[in-house]
C-alpha cells in the first residue's frame, strides 16, 4: 500500500551500530573524539548571536506576500552572495528556496520526466540518491579519478550520455574530494551541450592560495574554476547552488538559492518553470527571507573563522600523518573535508571500525561516499583543532601498529 520510492532497507551498518555500542559506553571509557563533525552550530565557533536573532524581528516577517522564486529583498540579498564568491549574476536570474535539497528536487522535476537519467560525480555525497529516487530519476555516476589532485574522468561523462541523458551534475568543491572543478574541465563540460547543475555550497572555503585572497584569484593560479556560472554564455542552462548552511553556517535558517545562466530563451523558461515548482510548495518562510542580507552579514565572522579552522586542521592533518609513513593525505583544494588513504590490508569500513573500538576515534569510512578504490577515511575538516589534532595521533598510531 506503499510507494516503492520511500522504500527504506532499514538495517544498519556495522560503524552506525558500533558507534551506538560505544555511545553507550561513555561515562566508563574516554569520550569519543569526532572527526565526522558537519553542523557548524556545534562547532565552537564566534556567531553574532545579538546580531542573528534581531535580524528575525522584522516587521516584514508577519506579512504574508507569496512570492514562489522568493521576495525580491531575499533574491537581491542571494546576488550579493554570489557576489561574495566573485560571481556578477542579476536578481531575476535567482531563485530562493528552503534547502539545496529543495534545489535539487526542483531542478530534477524541471529538467526530467520520471525515467531520465543525470550524470552525478562518484566519490560525492549520497544525498543524491534519494533526491533522484523521489522523482523517478535514475543516477549515472562519473569518476572522479585522483592522480596527485582528483581529475573528472571526460572520456567517461561522455561515453554515459545517452538520449536518456538531461543534465550533468557536479559538486565544487566537492564532498567529500574537496576538488573544484578546473577550468577546462568546466569548459569541456559546457561543450558536451548539457545543462550542469553546480552545487557550489562550499565554494567560499578554497585550501589553495593565501587565506586573504579573494576567492578567484586563489583558484584562477591553480587553474580552478570559481563557479560553473563562467560558462553561463557556453552551456545551454546552467545552476549554481548555495546557501545559509554553508556560507554562513545556519542551516537551521532553511534558505538556499539558485542562479540560472545560458541561453537567454532557454534561461527564461527554466525560471519560468522553477517558478511554477516553487509556487506549489512557497516553503521559505518571510522571516528568514527578510532577514536574509541580515544573516549573511552578521555570519561574516564566522564565515572567516571556518576558513581559517579548515586550513589549520587541514595543515595539521598532514603534519601529523607524517609520522604514519603507511598513511597518506589526499590532496585537498577546497571544503571541509580531507581524505585519508590507509593501508589495504583490511577494508575502510574495518578501519573505521577500529578505530572506533580500539581508539575511541570516529571517522567515516570512503564507501559512505561511493570511494570505489583503495581504502580511505574521511575526515571534517571544521572539528574543534585539539580535537582534529588528538584523534589524527590516534589514527597514525593505530594504522602504523596494524598495517
Amino acid at each position: 500500500m506503499l510507494s516503492r520510492r520511500t522504500q527504506e532497507h532499514r538495517a544498519e551498518n556495522a560503524l552506525t551500530a558500533a558507534l551506538a555500542r560505544e555511545r553507550a559506553r561513555e561515562g566508563k571509557l574516554p569520550a569519543i573524539v569526532d572527526l565526522t563533525t558537519s553542523n557548524p552550530t556545534t562547532a565552537a565557533l564566534p556567531y553574532a548571536r545579538g546580531a542573528l536573532q534581531a535580524s528575525l524581528s522584522r516587521p516584514g516577517a508577519l506579512v504574508y506576500e507569496p512570492a514562489p522564486l522568493g521576495l525580491p529583498v531575499a533574491r537581491e540579498a542571494a546576488a550579493r552572495a554570489f557576489a561574495s564568491t566573485s560571481v556578477d549574476i542579476d536578481p531575476s536570474r535567482v531563485a530562493v528556496m528552503a534547502s539545496t535539497s529543495e534545489a535539487y528536487g526542483a531542478l530534477l522535476k524541471v529538467l526530467c520526466d520520471v525515467g531520465d537519467a543525470v550524470l552525478v560525480p562518484a566519490p560525492s555525497y549520497p544525498l543524491l540518491a534519494w533526491l533522484a529516487r523521489f522523482e523517478g530519476v535514475e543516477l549515472i555516476p562519473y569518476p572522479l579519478v585522483y592522480a596527485d589532485r582528483w581529475h573528472v574522468d571526460l572520456d567517461a561523462v561522455r561515453a554515459r550520455v545517452t538520449e536518456r541523458t538531461r543534465a550533468i551534475f557536479v559538486v565544487s568543491p566537492n564532498n567529500p574530494t574537496g576538488s573544484y572543478l578546473a577550468r577546462e574541465e568546466l569548459e569541456a563540460l559546457a561543450a558536451i551541450g548539457l545543462p550542469i547543475v553546480s552545487d557550489e555550497v562550499f565554494a567560499p572555503y578554497p585550501l589553495v592560495g593565501r587565506e586573504d585572497q579573494p576567492l578567484r584569484d586563489a583558484l584562477a593560479e591553480h587553474g580552478l574554476a570559481a563557479s560553473a556560472l563562467d560558462v553561463r554564455h557556453a552551456a545551454p542552462l546552467v545552476f549554481s547552488l548555495s546557501g545559509l548552511s554553508k556560507l554562513a553556517g545556519l542551516p537551521q535558517m532553511k534558505a538556499a538559492w539558485v542562479g540560472v545562466g545560458g541561453t537567454d530563451s532557454l534561461a527564461r523558461d527554466a525560471l519560468s518553470r522553477l517558478e511554477l515548482v516553487c509556487d506549489v510548495y512557497l516553503s521559505v518562510s518571510a522571516p528568514t527571507q527578510h532577514a536574509l542580507g541580515a544573516l549573511l552579514d552578521a555570519s561574516d565572522g564566522v564565515t572567516r573563522a571556518i576558513r581559517a579552522r579548515t586550513r589549520k586542521n587541514l595543515a595539521r592533518l598532514r603534519a601529523v600523518m607524517q609520522a604514519a609513513p603507511s598513511c597518506s593525505v589526499l590532496q585537498a583544494e577546497g571544503g571541509w573535508y580531507a581524505m585519508v588513504r590507509v593501508p589495504e590490508t583490511r577494508s575502510d569500513e574495518a578501519w573505521a571500525l577500529s578505530l572506533l573500538e580500539d581508539e575511541r576515534v570516529y571517522v567515516h569510512p570512503g564507501y559512505f561516499f561511493d570511494v570505489a578504490r583503495g581504502a580511505m577515511l574521511v575526515v571534517s575538516l571544521l572539528c574543534p583543532e585539539a580535537a582534529l589534532e588528538e584523534g589524527a595521533r590516534r589514527i597514525a598510531r593505530h594504522v602504523e601498529a596494524h598495517a
